[in-house]
């Protein structure tokens, strides 16, 4: 009997070896320990390590194993990670036994994002409030999902030793979690514990004295007083610390367990707030003044100590429900309050509000005149003590909290700076030793018609790039003087800077170099052109040209660099022009006036001004913009009209100025002439009584659009301007300025006048973009300018046109004010200027 036939052999598919490159937010995110799993789940072998160009990894396995490896790579990746590219190429299979994270290389070029900071993870709030866990009411508790990264980062690759933590080597427990590829802190750069973290302290005037983080021993730390409470790894000796240094401290050797119990210095810290205290805290990009925002002496000391003004401040709330009795607070407004960027949302108040029993209840002096309460929850771990865990004593349910800086001056985020510049505001100091970097003032955003309008984009946000809609070459745009935020360009990328802040102060200027230095070098781009504001006199603009060093500069238009960065944050690629209405307070005219009331046709290659303001005199310039009942004086001259004694801006003009300004508008003495929207909404605030005084930019505008939310519902009359023929077409403004003098004569409120000057605005926008469609056949319209923060005019414009099947294009991810001008600025020089 023959044998049976034998089985025919198997065939088994040969290994199949593939490189990825992944480019994007991939590093500080939990990427590599990502990339491991997978692999180890598909039973590939090869390793992934972090290079300057991105995450790189090589996998070998079947050709189905690594397939699907590849097509799951972008799609299941952590949540903190942006993948921007996938690239792909065949290599010989080399074998192996495992899969395996290697260290990160260095050399070559940079071509990875740095992750913004984002807020502390639910896991690390879980561990922070249990007392079983190692790290309970750690200050610095965080993992790849949530802490501190854009404000570390000193170089690339995203490592520990190219951070501020590189001065904390960790302790065994903290290593072991950092070298576990499946745990959550594995390569978590800034993973600290109570053992090997930084170090938190309370600073105040007077005796020293030390205090540790359980708080058992008491620490008299009251206003007069004078003691350091220090807390953290490192509880030996602590020496004298005034307002005048930084605390030194000399390193312990015993064991945690074996340390007597000291004081908490946030435990102090809630103490001193509670008093009334103005306390200086460090947080992630720099330095918040804070004090109890109920205390109603606490928040007006602030106020007097800093110079302020009426300038809104911002509070701290622990939760969403601490608020929600004071502001309107729809699904939008709460995903960006609870998202991880943590940005400060303005919310619009309720008219009335409730107060259940035990709710919080802000000062007046927190946002005087203001429609909105400026809102953030907490993002650092020092935050959500300060506020208090649940079951700590009673302490402040709501905390302002403001820039930690001298008005018009960066953020202070150096420690002995912040002793010797802060000392006149604040009468303690909560700061710990683990160094900021990167300044970054808190972002601040807020939803109009149910989208989110970025007003200030920092905190967060910074420094993920945008997506351009045309390739541009490496350029630097050094954005306007108030508000500056520059904007590195490569390929289809931008970067706009953290918020940089007001030009017109050599600390911001420095923070200003030192922040281009710092962008280019994670981003790297290096730079061949230069783009700016064609104001003269901008001090932005001197920048570019003193550091072109032979590079081309291009001088873009303001009004142009606004309509473009709305063309390129919609992708628009400019082969069709669009309808741009730019509404600003200021910008340097092409005729040398000051423009700020224009419709222009403009793609990126040029523009065309359809439509404006008509001029009228800015007697005085910025002292007009600081007393606006100038600008109305100006504008009933303008209109034909007598300051008669009854109008309310005649009534807050001195006499003797009154006099003075009849004569320089008769001779038109330092009177430019100026089609600025902004300017006549000052106007009008302070012709209807609303404002004559503006202690801060837009003041009166932001209180007339207050006083327009209180109208009687059922007015729906609107002033009309008058327009010209021909192009460019002149909206004059008199006979406005006329119908408000009537109504006020006639007994209607500042509210009502309010309401249908914005409805007048509304209208003049719908008029014009009709005009110009008729004309040359534009149907798409750009709302862009500082103006348009303005959310009450922007959705009546958008309502309007929309209705009559206009495409609108309103800002969401960069501000319409100067915040954004230097992503125009970018798109404008890369259409001018030849490649080379």
């Amino acid at each position: 009997m023959s044998a049976p036939p034998r089985p025919a052999a198997v065939a088994q598919d040969p290994p199949h070896r593939r490189r990825v490159l992944v480019r994007g937010v991939v590093q500080g995110v939990g990427f590599r320990p990502y990339v491991y799993g997978l692999a180890t789940e598909l039973a590939l072998v090869g390793h992934v390590t972090n290079t300057p160009e991105g995450v790189v990894a090589e996998v070998e396995g079947t050709v189905a194993a690594v397939a699907r490896f590849c097509d799951r790579l972008a799609v299941q990746a952590p949540p903190l990670a942006r993948v921007e590219s996938v690239d792909h190429q065949e290599l010989p299979a080399a074998g192996g036994e495992a899969f395996t994270i290697l260290a990160s290389r260095s050399g070559g070029p940079v071509r990875t994002l740095v992750s913004p900071d984002t807020a502390t993870c639910a896991d690390c709030l879980a561990e922070l409030a249990d007392p079983a866990d190692r790290r309970h009411r750690h200050p610095f508790v965080n993992c790849t999902h949530c802490g501190p990264r854009f404000t570390i980062v000193t170089g690339v690759p995203y490592d520990r030793a190219n951070t501020t933590m590189a001065g904390f080597p960790m302790c065994p427990a903290c290593a072991r979690e950092y070298a576990a590829p499946t745990d959550r802190r594995f390569h978590a750069q800034p993973v600290a514990c109570p053992s090997c973290g930084p170090r938190l302290r309370l600073i105040v005037r007077g005796a020293e004295r030390a205090a540790g983080l359980d708080g058992s021993a008491g620490c008299a730390a009251g206003l007069d007083g004078g003691t350091e409470c220090a807390a953290g790894p490192d509880r030996g000796a602590v020496r004298s610390a005034g307002p005048d240094s930084v605390a030194e401290r000399a390193s312990g050797s015993d064991p945690v367990a074996e340390r007597p119990a000291e004081p908490d210095p946030v435990a102090e810290a809630r103490v001193m707030l509670a008093r009334g205290a103005i306390l200086a805290v460090k947080g992630l990009g720099g330095y918040h003044l804070a004090c109890d925002a109920t205390n109603a002496g606490a928040v007006s000391l602030l106020r007097r100590r800093k110079a302020r003004g009426d300038k809104p401040f911002a509070v701290m709330a622990r939760a969403a429900s601490d608020v929600e009795h004071l502001v309107r607070l729809g699904p939008e407004e709460r995903r960006l309050l609870e998202g991880p960027a943590r940005p400060v949302v303005l919310l619009r108040r309720r008219p009335d509000p409730a107060y259940p029993q035990g709710a919080p209840r802000p000062a007046e002096a927190v946002a005087p005149g203001s429609p909105d309460l400026g809102v953030m929850l907490p993002y650092t771990p020092l935050h959500h003590l300060l506020l208090g865990l649940p079951g700590d004593p009673d302490g402040p349910r709501l905390l302002v909290m403001t820039s930690g800086n001298v008005s018009g001056e960066p953020i202070v985020t150096d420690d002995d700076e912040a002793l010797e510049r802060l000392a006149h505001l604040a009468d303690g100091w909560l700061t710990h030793d683990r160094p900021i970097h990167v300044p970054c003032d808190d972002s601040v955003v807020r939803v109009c018609d149910a989208e989110p309008l970025v007003l200030r984009r920092s905190r967060g946000y910074a420094p993920l790039p945008l997506t351009l809609p045309l390739p541009v070459r490496p350029a630097l745009a050094t954005g306007g003087d108030l508000k500056n935020a520059f904007c590195l360009g490569e390929g289809r990328q931008a970067w706009l800077s953290a918020h940089i802040g007001d030009m017109d102060d050599l600390a911001t200027q420095g923070a200003f170099e030192r922040a281009v230095e710092q962008l280019e070098s994670i981003t790297g781009v290096r730079p061949r052109g230069l783009a700016c504001d064609r104001h003269p006199g901008y001090r932005s603009a001197r920048w570019a040209d003193r550091n072109a060093a032979g590079r081309t500069v291009v001088r873009v238009q303001h009004h142009h660099a606004h309509i473009a960065a709305a063309m390129a944050e919609h992708g628009l690629d400019g082969t069709r022009p669009v309808l741009g209405v730019a509404f600003d307070g200021t910008g340097h005219g092409d005729d040398g006036a000051v423009w700020g009331g224009e419709f222009l046709l403009a793609d990126y290659a040029g523009f065309t001004r359809f439509g404006h303001l008509a001029y009228v005199p800015l007697p005085g310039g910025d002292t007009a913009v600081r007393r606006p009942y100038r600008m109305a004086l100006a504008q009933l001259r303008a209109a034909g009209l007598d300051w008669s004694g009854d109008l309310p801006c005649t009534a807050a003009c001195p006499p003797d100025e009154l006099r003075l300004l009849q004569r320089q508008l008769e001779r038109d003495l330092n009177c430019v002439p100026t089609s600025s929207m902004g300017r006549l909404f000052d106007a009008v605030s302070s012709l209807a009584g609303v404002c004559h005084l503006a202690g801060y930019e837009a003041q009166a505008a932001v209180e007339l659009e207050a006083a327009a939310l209180e109208a009687p519902a059922d007015d729906t009359i609107a002033y009309a301007f008058a327009l010209g023929d021909g192009e460019p077409v002149r909206a004059d403004s008199a006979p406005v300025i006329a119908a408000i003098v009537r109504d006020l004569r006639e007994g209607h409120t500042a509210a009502t006048v309010a309401a249908r000057f914005h409805r007048g605005v509304a209208g003049l926008v719908h008029a014009l973009c009709r005009r110009a469609r008729e004309r040359h056949g534009l149907d798409t319209v750009a709302l862009t300018g500082g103006v348009f923060a303005n959310t009450l005019l922007s959705s009546a414009c958008a309502a309007a046109l929309r209705e009559d099947n206009f495409t609108v294009l309103r800002h969401r991810l960069v501000p319409p004010g100067d915040g954004g001008l230097a992503l125009g600025q970018l798109m404008v020089a890369a259409r001018t200027t030849p490649d080379d």
